[in-house]
This record gives C-alpha cells, sequence and structure tokens, in this order.
C-alpha cells in the first residue's frame, strides 16, 4: 500500500520559501508522517531552491528527523549512568517483550518506536522513560504497561 504525502505541498507554502525556513519545514512534515519521505525532501529543496543534498544533510544530521517510517508513539529509554544503575535495563527488555520488538524498531502496526538513549538529562527522575514528549520518572517494570495507550 502506497502512503499518500498529498499534504506536503500545503506544509511547505505554510513557510516562507527561503531556505531559512527548511528546518521548520522539515519539522512539521516530520510531525505529520513520523519520518520525512524521499518526496518531501524533494519538494521542500524544489520550493526553497536548494541543493538536495543541503536538505537530505540536515535531515541526517538532527537527530529529530528520521527517513524511515517510525511509530506514532515514540518511546525512549534511557540506559544513561544513573537510569542503568536503577534498572532501565530491565524496562528496556520489559518494552521490547511487550511490543515483539527491539530497541530501534518500530511495530508491525506502526503505533510504537522503541529506542535506547544514552542519556536525556534528568538523572533525578531516573530511571527514566520519555513517551513522545512525556517525561516519566522512577518508572518501574510493573509500571511498564501504563506507559503504552493501547497495549
Amino acid at each position: 500500500m502506497k502512503q499518500e504525502f498529498d499534504k506536503i505541498p500545503e506544509i511547505i507554502s505554510k513557510h516562507r520559501q527561503d531556505p531559512e525556513s527548511m528546518i521548520m519545514i522539515l519539522q512539521d512534515i516530520q510531525r505529520e508522517y513520523h519520518y520525512l519521505p524521499k518526496e518531501a525532501l524533494e519538494k521542500t529543496a524544489a520550493a526553497l531552491d536548494i541543493p538536495l543534498s543541503k536538505v537530505y544533510s540536515a535531515s541526517t544530521f538532527y537527530k529529530t528527523f528520521s527517513l524511515v517510517p517510525r511509530g506514532k508513539n515514540e518511546i525512549r529509554v534511557c540506559v544513561g549512568t544513573a537510569c542503568h544503575i536503577r534498572g532501565s535495563k530491565l524496562i528496556l527488555e520489559q518494552l521490547e517483550n511487550m511490543l515483539d520488538i527491539k530497541a530501534g524498531q518500530t511495530t508491525k502496526d506502526m503505533e510504537y518506536t522503541l529506542e535506547s538513549v544514552a542519556c536525556v538529562g534528568a538523572c533525578a527522575m531516573a530511571p527514566l522513560v520519555v513517551v513522545n514528549d512525556k517525561y516519566h520518572g522512577s518508572v518501574k517494570v510493573s509500571g511498564c504497561k501504563k506507559l503504552l495507550r493501547n497495549k
């Protein structure tokens, strides 16, 4: 099934047609599609009259962007030192089992993308799990189910 990308021109038209708008355009496209489709990079480059390589470079430089489809819900498990000491490895394993995926993967239904991250800078809340943009501190393995909306 081919996904439709009919909102890309509308998203681009909301911004100034200026190279300085590139990041904002890419952020809006990422928010809409949960990744940056090839068509989006091409249309952004054409609309801003900049080389495709410049758009691609920005898309691969910033961690917030993805060139592969991601789930509607992004779960990031901090595995930094403080979180690791307080059991984040067990939390990550529990989420992997519940979602039937490994860190770095997306569920087949495109609902969840699971990642492990080095540090989110909230060590006092360890172990920490970020679901979309919401921080959940002092997470326990027994509380993993609450982190998942549909499971």
